[in-house]
Formats: structure tokens, sequence, C-alpha cells
């Protein structure tokens, strides 16, 4: 079995969920004791959201950066990122190491285009919704279409990752929230809804949409433990 690298905490609600799936994932295929060899790098999530917020992409850059050398140093085989908005900056840490890195909306796209999709609608926080890094991967990696919320729904979508998810908060009125934007999707043409923020499926599941929901952290480690075991 090949050793799994994390770069996590962003949050670290997320990555809860990434270490639990990792290891149930490889018991459920070895069977008996077996669990994911992995390195976990865990960052200050407060650290990276004021970067977020202040837009110093470069210098969150660098420090994810940093993270992944040592996951490497640690003996990582290859690593995954446990976040889709930090995905932007993907190129410098990939550039910053040898060993392989899993894209996050690589699986994603191939799922997408394995159930026949060719419309994805995406739900993430703003920068993920509003920004090309993400979109323009589904684009030109997997010749998929993507349709986002409309600027008050996009608002409401940020802010319960933020003020909510993000710090270990579900409630119903939020769930019912997205339950209706992503009907105003499928309505707009989306064939399947891409959980582009990995907290997102803390909040809701596939009874609250009509069409395939496209759990990121989900389909992320299931990639991760094919390239482990493989």
């Amino acid at each position: 079995m090949k050793t799994i690298g994390l770069i996590g905490g962003m949050s670290w609600e997320s990555t809860l969920a990434y270490y639990r799936q990792l290891n149930e994932s490889v018991k459920q295929r070895l069977g008996g004791f077996h669990s994911a060899r992995l390195v976990l790098y865990s960052v200050d999530f407060a650290q990276i959201e004021q970067m977020q917020r202040e837009g110093r992409w470069e210098e969150s850059g660098e420090l994810l950066a940093a993270a992944a050398r040592a996951l490497e140093a640690a003996g990582a085989d290859f690593f995954l990122l446990g976040t889709n908005t930090m995905h932007k900056v993907a190129p410098a840490i990939e550039a910053a190491v040898s060993i392989p890195f899993i894209h996050i909306a690589d699986p994603t796209g191939v799922e997408a285009r394995r159930r026949g999709c060719s419309v994805v609608g995406l739900l993430g926080t703003r920068f993920t919704m509003e920004q090309a890094f993400y979109r323009d991967r589904f684009t030109n990696e997997h010749g998929l279409q993507v349709v986002v919320p409309g600027p008050e729904d996009r608002e409401t979508v940020h802010r319960i990752i933020y003020d909510e998810l993000c710090r270990g908060v579900v409630s119903d009125a939020s769930r019912d929230a997205y339950r209706e934007i992503m009907a105003t999707l499928v309505a707009h043409g989306a064939q399947a809804i891409v959980l582009g923020c990995t907290e997102i499926g803390m909040l809701v599941d596939q009874t609250d949409a009509t069409v395939p929901l496209l759990d990121t952290t989900a389909l992320h480690v299931g990639a991760a433990v094919d390239a482990a075991l493989a």
C-alpha cells in the first residue's frame, strides 16, 4: 500500500471526513484490520481564511507548498489537498514537490462524464463559484459546461459555508436554502450538482436533490484509495 499525503485543516471538520472515509474505504476493500497508510499536515484555517479574504493567494500558495514539501519528506508517495477553494493555488503546490498530486476536480469530472452528464451545477465558496480556476478545469479537462447560482444565491451558499459549516454548525434552515438553490440550478439545465466545497456534504445528501450529487470529498477519497492500492 502506498502512503497517502493529505493537506488538511481547511476546515478540520471536512478533514475529519477525509480521514474517516480514507480509512473506511481501505478497510472495505482489504478487510480485516486494514486502514489507510497516510501522513496528514493540518494547517490553521484562520490564517488561510484571512489570506483568502485579503486576496493574498501567492502567500497562501507558498504556505501550502511548504506543507506539501513536509508531506514528501515524511514519506508520502502522492498527496491530496483537502479543500476545493485552495486548488486555486494548486500549480504552486504541485511545482514544490516531485510526488504526484490528485486534483480534486478530476475524479469529479470523470464521474460526471461516467453518468452521461454534460452540464453540471456548482456549489462552493464564492471564490470557487466565481473564479475561473475551478470551472475551467471542468471545461478544459472534462468538456463539461458549468452553471452557478445567481449573485444572491451565491452569497447564501458562501455565507453558510463560512459562518456555519466551517464552524461545525448544521441547520435545517440552511439545508432548505441549499435545496432551493439546487432546484434552481436543475431548472437552468444542470444534470448533476457538484458539491464543490468539502464541507457541503455535512449539510445535504442525495435525498435533497432530484439529480445526482457529486460529492467532491467522497470522489477525491475514492481516487486516493485507488492510487494507494494500485
